[in-house]
């Protein structure tokens, strides 16, 4: 069963919907007496990585996600959450993972935010197990994590190459919302409620 971290940060509606049409149960996690029944965590969240950080913050639940030995999946601003730092707001966050949340450069000529589908080239990770290569997924950012090979498991070019997805141990992220991806999300989603710790 999958908990939701209910930090006022995240569009909870879209997930659960997603979740119920793969049939996977679900609650939300409001303190971290909470977490414990669930066998599996996401972290959702839209907005700005600085203003998340800070209702995380708030809610009490910061060294106890921090600790967790089951299964973490960050979706979009969750994802960013993982990371060391963000230049969204100056912000310091997680630091699960040690990588940096940066803005797009204008000055590649692309649109900023990065928002729609594109298409995402994934390591072989059980993440996306029955995923079929050159899938696309469904972006709305305007900040986005670093490339690097050690924690990358997905990458898509949107100006420069940077992280799709990113996995430490048990920490899974993803910068695009699968549960606004169709199938191919669904299925990731199905695939992460899957994974073992």
């Amino acid at each position: 069963m999958i908990g939701i971290i209910n930090y006022g940060a995240g569009n909870i509606f879209s997930l659960t919907a997603a979740l119920e049409r793969q049939n996977i149960a679900y609650g939300m996690v409001n303190n971290e007496a909470e977490l414990e029944p669930y066998s599996h965590i996401i972290i959702p969240g839209v907005g700005h990585a600085g203003t998340a950080m800070h209702k995380l913050e708030q809610t009490g639940m910061v060294k106890a996600i921090k600790a967790l030995q089951k299964p973490v999946l960050g979706i979009c601003v969750g994802m960013q959450l993982l990371t060391a730092h963000s230049e969204e707001g100056d912000a310091k966050l997680l630091n699960i993972v040690p990588l940096e949340t940066k803005l797009f450069d204008k000055n590649l000529g692309i649109k900023i935010p990065h928002m729609g589908w594109n298409t995402v080239d994934f390591k072989n990770n059980l993440l996306f197990e029955n995923v079929p290569s050159g899938t696309q997924f469904y972006f709305v950012h305007s900040y986005f994590i670093e490339y690097n090979p050690i924690f990358d498991i997905a990458s898509v070019n949107y100006g420069n190459k940077f992280s799709a997805a990113i996995q430490k141990d048990n920490f899974f992220g993803v910068q695009f919302h699968p549960e606004k991806s169709g199938e191919a999300g669904e299925r990731l989603l199905k695939n992460f409620s899957n994974l073992r710790s």
